[in-house]
């Protein structure tokens, strides 16, 4: 049975929980990347982790994976329709990433 979350929260938690989903998400919103861009570009994931989180944010229709048929094979990741509906959270989030940094390194020492 698949457990409904009450929490709208929650629910976004979920679909965007772990460490490099949402970098995942950022990344891909200027445009579609292969897996090796990822990898460039959020240089402390493993690629067992990148590989499992863009699984994830497939299954859950927020990222498209397109082969192309060529050897080597080619794939690449962009954001879905529905997965462009996350950019203004991410814009959000983004902000107040850049809000907190400057409040928590400008604050005058006690």
């Amino acid at each position: 049975m698949i457990h409904q979350r009450e929490c709208p929260v929650e629910t976004l938690i979920h679909v965007l929980g772990g460490k490099w989903k949402p970098m995942i998400l950022w990344h891909l919103i200027e445009s579609k990347k292969r897996f090796n861009d990822l990898e460039k570009l959020i240089p402390d994931v493993s690629q067992k982790m990148l590989s499992q989180h863009l699984r994830d944010l497939e299954r859950e229709g927020i990222v498209d994976r397109t082969v192309y048929p060529a050897i080597p094979p080619k794939v690449e990741y962009s954001l879905s329709e529905y997965g462009r509906t996350l950019i203004p959270v991410a814009e959000v989030m983004c902000v107040w990433g850049e809000n907190h940094n400057k409040r928590k390194y400008e604050e005058p020492a006690s």
